[in-house]
């Protein structure tokens, strides 16, 4: 098969590589029918991520078709069409009896396109298959079904819930990337007062606006107005850059919450100087992907309008190709890039 090979920071190629076997009894083998590009991956590239060894297969979001199952696996069969789950869990551990799949402590955890071969392939290997997979809808398309893996999952859970987003809420999300925009719409559930995106492109900033913010605009006058008068209830932290933290301290109120999504490759400077009597509350973590089946049925019934989240669909083998696109995206308009198998 072929497959994204990671060969050092700025190094990638589309190469042939050997099949995935099944190697634990827990293990499924999926033939990929439609991947994608996410910011992890984008950092992974420019050698953020250091536990990610050369020669490693990228990706970690993913649907396709089951082909092959280990012994012990007992709910996921041959010909079953699966969303597969950025994490991997044991469901058995301390963790995932808490539904902090992403912590489980039995072997699971980021394993896809991280520490294990990934998912930009044509086949891939999905350990834990029983407790790291959901079926797919027939009526769920490939492109909205891919967002499920990963995608919205971080944005309610990091986003929404984590910020505690309620009903007349001011509400601030930082970059108005694809989980920022996720962000946006899966908040409108709660009934917030409004919704404010910030980002520097105004490709991006058009996107917010056609997904349901309130204002959209560069870091600016909305921004000091927020600071210097009653400041933001919950504050979305979606840009993964250290100015877009900064900037996140200054919008929320006293009493507020920081949810950070962002996936931070470098030193963040926490202002503990003047924000120490603030009485904020900042959560971070790693995405458990618990509330994935509740996602997807509002998905499944048209509740939460994702389809403008893809902007690009491409062939598997155009991997590098979607790279490109996904990281000029600031400029080009470009959000999740999705591959399928021809």
């Amino acid at each position: 098969m072929r497959a994204l090979v990671y060969h050092g920071p700025g190094q990638i190629s589309w190469d042939p590589v050997p099949d995935p076997a099944i190697e634990e009894p827990t293990d499924a083998i999926v033939r990929v029918d439609a991947t994608t590009v996410c910011g992890s991956d984008l950092r992974i590239l420019r050698g953020d991520l250091p536990e990610v060894k050369p020669g490693t297969v990228l990706g970690h979001e993913a649907v396709g078709e089951v082909l092959e199952v280990g012994r012990d696996v007992h709910h996921v069969r041959p010909g079953d069409q699966l969303i597969m789950s950025a994490v991997s869990a044991c469901g058995r551990c301390r963790e995932c009896r808490d539904t902090k799949l992403g912590q489980c402590s039995e072997g699971g955890g980021w394993l896809l396109g991280n520490l294990i071969n990934g998912t930009q392939a044509e086949l891939a290997l999905i350990p834990l298959a029983d407790h790291s997979t959901h079926r797919r809808p027939w009526k769920v398309p490939l492109n909205e079904a891919v967002l499920l893996a990963e995608l919205l999952p971080t944005a309610y859970e990091f986003g929404v819930r984590n910020g505690h987003v309620s009903p007349g809420d001011t509400v601030v999300v930082v970059g108005a990337g694809p989980v920022g925009l996720a962000s946006v719409i899966i908040a409108r559930l709660s009934s917030p007062r409004r919704i404010i995106v910030v980002d520097l492109s105004a490709a991006r900033l058009e996107a917010a606006a056609g997904v349901g913010a309130d204002a959209a605009e560069v870091p600016g006058k909305v921004i000091a107005e927020l600071s210097e008068g009653p400041g933001a209830d919950v504050v979305i932290e979606a840009s993964g850059e250290p100015d877009g933290f900064v900037l996140a301290t200054r919008a929320v109120r006293t009493g507020g919450h920081i949810a950070n999504i962002g996936v931070h490759g470098k030193p963040v400077t926490l202002h503990l100087e003047s924000l120490w009597r603030e009485n904020l509350t900042i959560s971070t973590g790693q995405v458990d992907t618990s509330p994935t089946r509740w996602l997807l049925e509002l998905v499944r019934y048209g509740d939460l309008p994702i389809s403008g989240l893809v902007t690009h669909t491409l062939p598997l083998d155009r991997m590098k190709d979607a790279y490109e696109a996904f990281a000029g995206g600031t400029t080009t308009g470009a959000l999740k890039v999705v591959l399928h198998r021809e």
